[in-house]
């Protein structure tokens, strides 16, 4: 009797310590997430001809999930941009490849992430910085509209670190059938803060067939601004190219290839 209850006790231990290292063998068994991206950075362009928007070139990045492993079939590769827009998600059957278009500037703070048959998700951080120019030309006018900027990320993010102006102003040259030849203006481009206070101002005067030019950098990113150019003197008709950059700090993640 004793000899037979020996043998069903070496049997139960035998099966508790197999069914052990079937367990323990599967628990470190996981998904190795990797992303591949070659650009994390990038500048949206908005071109305005008169005050009219006629161009807007936007950012797109391609993140890479192709070199993912994971011992379970995995349904789905996505970026979650963490904005008011839902995530992008891809069928990893099919791709594995997600491409975001970037529509605004800005610091994202995007969620990689791989989701398998089982519903394990493993995920990942990436920070893209976003930075735009806006391009601002006005032909033959003695009414300069106002350029508006507004610096506030739509992401509800870091605002940009500094806003760089670089504008020219040109008086083209007039020679009626007379031989005579344009009038001198004078004007003063002024930067306009939420206040309506003149936070930034230079005078300016630009003869006939002259240009003017005027180049700031300012630190004030969390108010709406407005960039106004004031006649002083003189009503000849004048061109008007203004480049506005917001940029923002170099905090994106680096490529990773």
């Amino acid at each position: 009797m004793r000899k037979n209850l020996l043998f069903i006790v070496l049997v139960l231990l035998a099966f508790t310590n197999l069914s052990g290292c079937i367990s323990e063998e599967s628990d470190t068994t996981t998904m190795e997430l990797m992303v591949n991206y070659e650009q994390t950075n990038g500048t949206i362009i908005e071109s305005y001809e008169d005050g009219e928007l006629t161009s807007k070139d936007t950012i797109t990045l391609d993140f890479d999930f192709s070199n993912t492993k994971s011992p379970n079939k995995i349904i789905t590769y996505g970026i979650d941009t963490n904005s008011a827009s839902e995530p992008v998600t891809v069928d990893a059957s099919s791709k594995s490849t997600v491409s975001i278009e970037f529509l605004e500037h800005g610091l994202y703070h995007l969620d990689a992430y791989a989701v398998d048959e089982n519903g394990i998700i493993e995920n990942t951080s990436i920070i893209v910085r976003i930075d735009l120019r806006i391009e601002w030309a006005e032909y033959n006018t003695n009414d300069p509209k106002i350029l508006p900027i507004d610096p506030n990320p739509n992401n509800n993010g870091t605002p940009p670190y500094m806003m760089e102006l670089s504008s020219v102003v040109e008086n083209p040259s007039i020679i009626d059938a007379f031989g005579g030849g344009g009038q001198s203006v004078e004007f003063s481009w002024q930067m306009y803060d939420e206040s309506d206070d003149a936070c930034l101002s230079k005078n300016g005067k630009v003869d006939d067939g002259e240009t003017d030019e005027w180049y700031v950098i300012h630190f004030n990113t969390y108010e709406l601004h407005e960039l106004r150019i004031v006649y002083e003197d003189g009503q000849d008709y004048i061109n008007i190219e203004h480049v506005l950059s917001l940029t923002y700090h170099k905090d994106e993640s680096e490529p990773n290839i």
